[in-house]
């Protein structure tokens, strides 16, 4: 058995049953399972993983196993790792690094332990593995062949290191793909914050006034959920187009000073930092709640809201109540981490299934590329995300139409 630091080996068990159930729901990894154990496209091949560290990313893990991999994995947020899920990963042979509400040193330290197997390739969720490769670990980076990053915060930071020359290897951009920001981010952010949302504050939504932060695909699906539970819906924005298509979809749109003055539940979605701060807390109703979806835990600025309040205590599990100097308290849930993953379950498996497909052919791709692919961002392939969209839907049992030899041509020319 590989080397792995977890709290507890004895929780293996319990992890399995969320293991297996996961699996029993992602078909679309089963096959590409399937397809690696006949050919083994990562026969000695070390994959390092970053990820939040659930039952589906342990399925994603064991399914690169199968193809031939050494894995070695970590959580890429202290309150979303499983310690039961990484039992049972650990148990099946995956060099399993992460604890549940581990510090930050040893959040940094479990990164180092992924490293110290030397990767030849990664899989990122918002950029701290290949940060800390470019940075603290720069004697790994010839080894590195290239590598998949999950989030749109991760492109950001990585878009940013390719504008400076920095980027030392290929990463695709994952959370771009069509089968990820369609559905992941718009299905699955929407269902799983109001999952994480609701069964921690256990109230009611419908007739409440929801403000939703930033208007990409995440935003969308929030604030569709949030329609769809019964709420008014107000979007803020900093991005012109993003705010007309909220108009155009039925929301309000204004600053987020003024959307401050109405809101019972506030969420994130941003990517950026401060979104809210000081001078919203200031003008917001007794009994606000404000969680975020976005990766970081910088968009709701917890120092400032702890300066303003007189006394702070953890109200109920996931809950933090802060009482302002006029008697106003405002919630804030899963200490500004996301609240779908650090407070709930995250996406479902389905969704997932998408998402992890494209992460594990992306990895395939990198591969059968090893040196003849850019060190830039790289788009996830039309091939590979044709693939999985056909692999979801033959899942599913559905089929759809192809184009004629005449329809393909006549798509093909400017003559008709």
């Amino acid at each position: 058995m590989p080397e792995s630091i977890i709290r507890d080996p004895g929780l293996a068990s319990a992890g399995r049953l969320k293991i297996d159930w996961v699996r029993n729901n992602m078909p679309i990894l089963n096959e590409i399972r399937r397809e690696f154990e006949e050919r083994r496209p990562f026969a000695g091949q070390r994959v390092a993983i970053c990820l939040h560290l659930e039952a589906k990313t342990a399925y994603l893990a064991e399914v690169i196993q199968a193809g031939g991999a050494e894995v070695a994995i970590c959580g890429s947020n202290p309150l979303s790792t499983q310690d039961d899920v990484c039992a049972g990963l650990a148990g099946k042979g995956v060099n399993v690094y992460a604890r549940h509400g581990c510090t930050d040193e040893e959040y940094n330290f479990f990164l180092h332990k992924v490293l110290d197997t030397r990767p030849r390739l990664v899989i990122d969720d918002g950029g701290d593995l290949v940060h800390l490769l470019h940075t603290g670990r720069r004697e790994l980076l010839p080894e590195v062949i290239g590598g998949a990053e999950e989030t749109t915060t991760g492109i950001l930071r990585l878009k940013a290191m390719e504008a400076e020359g920095a980027l030392a290897f290929p990463m695709v951009a994952v959370n771009n793909g069509d089968c990820k920001h369609l559905f992941d981010n718009r299905y699955g952010t929407g269902q799983s914050t109001w999952d994480g949302i609701m069964r921690n504050t256990n109230l009611t939504v419908c007739g409440k006034t929801v403000v939703v932060a930033g208007y990409g695909w995440c935003g969308k699906g929030v604030a569709m959920r949030a329609r769809g539970l019964g709420a008014r819906v107000i979007v803020t924005e900093v991005n012109p187009i993003a705010a007309n298509e909220a108009l155009m979809d039925g929301f309000q749109v204004m600053p987020m000073i003024e959307a401050a003055r109405y809101g019972d539940f506030f969420i994130t979605v941003t990517g950026c930092k401060d979104v809210i701060r000081g001078e919203h807390y200031a003008v917001m109703k007794d009994g606000a709640i404000l969680a975020n979806a976005g990766h970081f835990d910088v968009e709701i600025n917890k120092p400032e809201l702890l300066a303003l309040s007189r006394s702070h205590r953890v109200a109920r599990r996931n809950i933090e109540e802060f009482v302002l100097e006029d008697g106003r308290r405002i919630y804030l849930l899963a200490e500004g981490r996301l609240v779908n993953i650090a407070a709930a379950d995250g996406h479902p498996a389905e969704i997932m299934d998408l998402t992890f497909a494209l992460q594990a052919l992306s990895l395939d791709y990198l591969l059968k590329n090893a040196g003849q692919l850019p060190a830039r961002v790289l788009p996830v392939t039309e091939e590979i995300d044709r693939l999985v969209a056909t692999l979801r839907l033959r899942s599913l049992g559905v089929a759809i139409d192809t184009l004629t030899d005449e329809q393909e041509r006549y798509l093909a020319s400017w003559r008709h």
